[in-house]
């Protein structure tokens, strides 16, 4: 793989997906991350795969979906609510891999509440081939900036 591979891959980003504005951090770090809003009101976020996610298969890494399943089904909170939240437990079952130029798609529902819990049921996709389910459970806590 080189770069310029990853960079006519990452050109091609379906219509209705915006880029996430993460400047730094771990969004920075694994990225580029795009979401795109639903009719439901709901909402996917994706990723290409690309060199920098692969494992020694040229699949993406595990760790690399794992961390993807997290702000994806965590997002469920925040797009709905407005606020922050932290992750508590997160279960993820693989169930096919994601090849480099792959585009993954993730998104989360909200199963239950408790408290300032909430539980996460998700889902990780390529195309028709569903790559991972799971569940999460997060704490929601402060109302997130704006900024």
């Amino acid at each position: 793989m080189d770069t310029q591979n990853d960079i006519d891959a990452a050109e091609a980003i379906p219509e209705g997906f915006r880029r996430l504005p993460w400047r730094s951090g771990y969004g920075l770090a694994v990225g580029p991350l795009y979401e795109r809003a639903e009719p439901d009101g709901g909402f996917t976020r994706a990723f290409r795969v690309g060199t920098h996610h692969l494992n020694t298969l040229n699949n993406c890494h595990g760790g690399m979906l794992m961390g993807f399943a997290d702000v994806s089904f965590g997002h469920a909170i925040s797009h709905r609510t407005g606020r922050n939240w932290i992750t508590v437990r997160l279960v993820l079952d693989f169930i096919a891999g994601a090849p480099f130029g792959a585009w993954v798609e993730g998104t989360g529902k909200v199963v239950a509440e408790d408290g300032a819990f909430r539980t996460i049921q998700g889902r990780l996709w390529t195309g028709d081939t569903l790559i991972a389910t799971g569940t999460g459970i997060f704490k929601v806590i402060t109302l997130r900036d704006k900024n």
